[in-house]
């Protein structure tokens, strides 16, 4: 090979690599520095996952008590539905606007499942300080308050829908029996208002902020509630 090439070539084994500089924000000066075990407060009644608890119970109110206003408004639209082939003579005007009860009624259930989302997701919060304000207890109160308004209100769905199906074309032959599938319906949506109370009880039980007070050196120790 060529002397020129055989230098050139030395020039590029000899020459030292490149330091490659650290930007500002990823050196270790300008890194936050974690406060020693010592100095830190745990707060074990009022982890940073009870929210956590407190959003999933408004979610199960509103989901579950929508898929109870659901069911129950599509069975007994199909039963209203179904009167068209009772013949035009059989059918009163009257009778065909009175049906919609059912329909009414079980839109109510979402409602219900609504009112109950809206209050638990107006209490949860996380706090502007250092010390968190919501404890597990609260989170586990509004977690139960949205599975008893859903729940309640799904069943109380489930039963309009199924009564309002066959009620209404029953009653569409048989005046007579309006009367008694109406009482059949207050009945059956009386379910999720026995859920919406009791579940307006325990969302907004008091007691969870004290909680917050309480504090501990360390994960599993001993804990100290301030009055």
């Amino acid at each position: 090979p060529a002397p020129a090439k055989i230098a050139h070539d030395r020039r590029i084994i000899a020459r030292p690599p490149r330091r490659t500089r650290r930007p500002p924000h990823l050196s270790p000066t300008a890194l936050p520095r974690l406060p020693p075990l010592a100095q830190m407060t745990f707060y074990p009644y009022c982890p940073d996952s009870a929210p956590f608890f407190g959003f999933l119970g408004a979610a199960f109110a509103l989901i579950f008590g929508n898929m109870g206003a659901a069911y129950g408004t599509w069975k007994s639209a199909i039963g209203l539905a179904t009167m068209a082939k009772l013949g035009r003579n059989k059918v009163q005007t009257e009778l065909v606007m009175k049906a919609i009860m059912p329909v009414i009624l079980s839109g109510v259930c979402g409602i219900f499942g609504l009112i109950i989302a809206v209050i638990i997701s107006s209490g949860i919060s996380y706090g502007t300080g250092p010390a968190p304000v919501y404890s597990l207890y609260t989170g586990y109160a509004h977690l139960a308050a949205g599975l008893t308004v859903g729940l309640s209100n799904l069943a109380s769905g489930l039963a309009i829908g199924m009564s309002g199906d066959c009620g209404v074309q029953d009653s569409a032959r048989q005046p007579k029996l309006y009367i008694p599938m109406v009482l059949i319906w207050s009945f059956g949506s009386a379910l999720g208002l026995y859920g919406l109370i009791v579940a307006l009880i325990i969302a907004t039980k008091d007691g969870g902020e004290m909680l917050c007070s309480c504090t501990s050196a360390v994960p599993g120790g001993p804990v100290t509630c301030s009055a």
